[in-house]
């Protein structure tokens, strides 16, 4: 059995211009995301826990955007769409792991600017180097069996009708949409897994950011509440960008009349995203821009 993953073939004459606008978005986020992980290795004031989670979030996102983005290249380069259903299984299960340690490890970002804000003077016992890993760890692996096991109930479902998906990836929405009989059980697995995965740690970050404000209000110093507001306004962004997104593309995914905008809302979170982050992490940082302005020039003499 196979499937067509339809992309953005109502733009046939757009197909090289898409194909040069997301390879250079590619080759942006691999080297955004990989100067971040290599600085925050090589430079020694980096070698914090704040940092430590960033590095692996830049990994997170290489990872994430990979199993999307090659394949869409692939497709606008051969104009064909059809993939396997191996591999749209596969690149499905993928995007669902990968999707929700990106989840868990934004509410780690929050956990451990909340610890360094509202305890400072505990941070280093708290956020040592044995649970920073064990952090990070854990958000990679929680959502492993709930999703895998996810793709599995999805992917035993009968497909008789269409094999068309108007996508330019494996979603779950479309997928629904093309299973025969009633799927109102997977449906309220997957709201359930959505509550569980996506809506639970971002309360956990909202309810940080409540302590974390509210506790920066309270410094007597400005200085020090500008500070405190810089490191953590970073975060707040890249958190708002994923999640607002998101949900958007499947508050609507139900609905046909709402599949170009879930499409364009679907490319922001998954390609957009990943390469917005090392420049907002860069810019409005300046621990990073020191580094990068010593890295860069040792990079170019080499």
């Amino acid at each position: 059995m196979e499937f067509v993953l339809l992309g953005f073939s109502d733009s046939p004459k757009l197909h090289w211009l898409l194909f040069g606008i997301f390879l250079l978005v590619y080759l942006i986020i691999l080297l955004g995301n990989g100067a971040i992980i290599l600085i925050t290795r090589l430079e020694p004031t980096l070698h914090t826990p704040m940092y430590f989670f960033l590095s692996n979030f830049s990994f997170l996102e290489i990872c994430y955007v990979s199993v999307t983005l090659p394949r869409m290249l692939m497709n606008l380069w051969t104009q064909k769409g059809t993939i396997s259903f191996f591999a749209c299984a596969t690149q499905m299960g993928f995007f669902l792991v990968l999707g929700a340690a990106e989840c868990f490890l934004l509410a780690v970002m929050a956990y451990d600017r909340y610890v360094a804000i509202c305890s400072p003077l505990q941070y280093p016992l708290i956020m040592n180097h044995k649970v920073c890993i064990q952090l990070v760890t854990g958000s990679w692996i929680i959502g492993f069996p709930v999703q895998v096991g996810q793709t599995v109930q999805i992917f035993t479902l009968p497909f008789c009708g269409s094999k068309h998906i108007n996508h330019f990836f494996c979603d779950i929405p479309l997928l629904l949409k093309l299973a025969c009989g009633t799927i109102f059980v997977n449906e309220m697995v997957v709201y359930i897994l959505a509550f569980l995965i996506v809506i639970v740690p971002f309360m956990l970050i909202l309810a940080s950011y409540s302590r974390i404000i509210s506790t920066i209000l309270r410094l007597p110093s400005n200085i020090g509440r500008a500070k405190a507001f810089s490191t953590c306004s970073s975060h707040l962004i890249v958190v708002f960008l994923f999640y607002g997104s998101a949900s958007i593309t499947y508050f609507h995914s139900n609905s046909y009349q709402y599949e170009g905008t879930d499409k364009l809302l679907s490319l922001f979170y998954t390609i957009l995203t990943p390469m917005f982050n090392p420049m907002i992490y860069s810019l409005r940082n300046k621990d990073v821009t020191g580094a990068l302005r010593k890295f860069l020039p040792k990079l170019f003499k080499f």
